[in-house]
Formats: C-alpha cells, sequence, structure tokens
C-alpha cells in the first residue's frame, strides 16, 4: 500500500545553481530506485531561517510530494543524514482528503472483484 509523503529539506546556502539541481537528482533517483511514485518537486528558493543552523543563517528550501512504501524514506533520510549539502530534513505523512480516500478504496475494490 503506498501512502503519501512530503520531504521538506535545507540545502547549504553557499552551493551552486548546478549543485542544487545534482542534489534534487540525486533524492529524487533515490526515492525512484525505492519504488516512489507521482514525485513532485518544488524548489522554494533561498530564504532566511528562523535561527541559524550549522553557522548557516539562509537555506535553499526543496519540498517534494511523493506515494510510496515506508522503506523509501528511511533509505532516502539516511542519505541526508550523511550528506554535507543538506542542513535540515523532515518527513510527514499527509492525510487524503476523505472524498479521495473513498474513491481509492473504491477503486481497490473494483480491481479485486
Amino acid at each position: 500500500m503506498s501512502i503519501v509523503y512530503e520531504t521538506i529539506y535545507i540545502l547549504r546556502p553557499d552551493l551552486g545553481d548546478e549543485q542544487v539541481e545534482q542534489a534534487i537528482a540525486k533524492y529524487q533517483n533515490l526515492l525512484t530506485e525505492q519504488g516512489a511514485e507521482n514525485i513532485e518537486i518544488q524548489n522554494r528558493g533561498k530564504r532566511r531561517l528562523a535561527y541559524e543552523i550549522k553557522k548557516h543563517r539562509d537555506g535553499i528550501y526543496v519540498q517534494m510530494n511523493y506515494t510510496g512504501p515506508g522503506n523509501a524514506i528511511a533509505v532516502m533520510e539516511r542519505a541526508m543524514r550523511l550528506s554535507e549539502e543538506v542542513i535540515r530534513y523532515l518527513t510527514i505523512k499527509q492525510e487524503l482528503p476523505k472524498e479521495t480516500a473513498e474513491a481509492e478504496a473504491e477503486q481497490t475494490e473494483a480491481v479485486a472483484v
């Protein structure tokens, strides 16, 4: 069963545009290899942080929305934790609107019959 997730991560502000694109592609490929689907990526750009993180006052925000198995998150977050370019990340499980959840349940039942 696939669940909808949202991951937001902050990259170091001193990275160039090419390095940012490489980092985004790296994590997108990691998710794809782990079976994630419907990956939507939004580069939110450089913004001021609410507080200093690892001696940085700014960061480049990237948001990813996707569906996939839970073990894909563990692999991606491990890579982010070991990476020097990511200064913070957070993954949340999104709640589907009730109509969407019911429609998916009906599709699953129709396929099962």
